[in-house]
């Protein structure tokens, strides 16, 4: 087996050298540096990550909280941060905290006591307050990517300014009958303590759009999980409707946003000029429809958390409450003016056609 020793005699250098320049840790002349790694390279040196956490106090490895995996934002978030880790000789341990995972309570109260990580990453994750006093306890580096939490450095996009602008581009091309697909049924959005947070604040872009060009009587939302085949159905359901129709839908995400182009291809209806869709998120689909969207940047997101984390680690930043980041406006072909007049019927509720009736 080979050993530091080894190393530092090919390298020509003491051990205390080599781990140094192995580690990253304390000066170390460049020159020097290439020469231990290389004589590691050519004795087929592999550090112990035990002997390495003893003498540097850091496990070199990084929790990710994540509330689901294959969907397109959380991969995409995944395969930026495993990257930008492995460059930095960092492991990372994925932990699935969905509101359904019978061991999220595990996770939290057992499972990072138990490890010791240098740091806690949590992707779109909405926790319960104990669940964020568990995590702050742990008095390691924290960051949001995705979801912001209440005084954790988070990395996300601006959610409310991104819907807002992706409502007023259909107004400003004549539409006023705009209904906006996304959330759970029954919603009453800005007052739901267990409602997504990147939900709330979309809609309230999309409410605040629409308030803003006096269209607030005719807000409507349509309840749709974040999924192609949500949209699917929910467009089904919504486009059909004879007694409220409308000219465009503001969906919450491209995968819903996609769903309802597939049904407005199956009930007959021209695109844009029947029913005009936008989407938020830049999904990969989204090109193929032909989709107007607001595109955000997902591994953009998760490289400047890795980033931003390692150098707290390395006591090299302190919390810097980023700035949420802009969406790219990318117009495509399933957003034009309205075929005809869109005048509406003036409606005093905001409508839920999956049943429920909010103020």
């Amino acid at each position: 087996m080979v050993t530091i020793a080894d190393v530092a005699q090919r390298a020509g250098v003491s051990k205390a050298t080599t781990s140094r320049a192995l580690s990253g840790q304390g000066y170390v002349a460049q020159a020097t540096r290439t020469a231990v790694q290389r004589a590691a390279e050519e004795l087929g040196y592999i550090a112990s990550a035990n002997a390495s956490g003893l003498a540097t106090g850091r496990s070199q490895s990084i929790a990710v909280l994540i509330p689901i995996i294959n969907r397109w934002f959380f991969a995409e978030v995944l395969q930026s941060v495993e990257s930008a880790l492995l460059a930095a000789s960092y492991d990372m341990t994925v932990y699935n905290v969905s509101h359904n995972s019978a061991n999220r309570e595990r996770v939290f109260d057992y499972f990072l006591l138990r490890r010791s990580f240098d740091a806690v990453l949590l992707v779109g994750v909405d926790t319960r307050r104990s669940e964020l006093d568990a995590v702050r306890r742990l008095g390691v580096p924290l960051a949001c990517i995705g979801a912001p939490l209440p005084g954790i450095d988070s990395y996300v996009l601006d959610d409310y300014r991104t819907a807002r602008s992706a409502t007023e581009h259909l107004v400003t091309l004549g539409h006023r009958r705009i209904s906006f697909f996304g959330g759970p049924a029954g919603h009453t959005h800005d007052t739901d303590p267990e409602s997504s947070l990147v939900h709330g604040e979309r809609f309230a872009g999309y409410r605040d759009a629409m308030i803003a060009a006096g269209l607030d009587e005719v807000l409507s939302y349509v309840p749709a999980q974040l999924t192609i085949a949500s949209g699917l159905a929910a467009g089904r359901r919504r486009l059909a409707h004879p007694e409220h129709p409308l000219t465009a839908v503001m969906a919450e995400s491209d995968e819903v946003a996609c769903g309802v182009l597939l049904a407005a291809r199956e009930l007959g209806l021209d695109v844009p000029r029947d029913v005009s869709v936008i989407g938020i998120d830049g999904h990969d689909h989204g090109e193929a429809f032909g989709l107007t969207t607001m595109q955000q940047n997902p591994q953009q997101l998760g490289a400047m958390a890795v980033r931003d984390v390692l150098a707290r680690i390395a006591g090299e930043g302190q919390p810097l409450a980023p700035t949420p980041v802009s969406a790219e406006f990318v117009v495509r072909s399933s957003t034009a003016a309205p075929r005809r007049e869109d005048s509406v019927p003036r409606q005093a509720r905001l409508t839920d056609t999956g049943g429920a009736t909010r103020r």
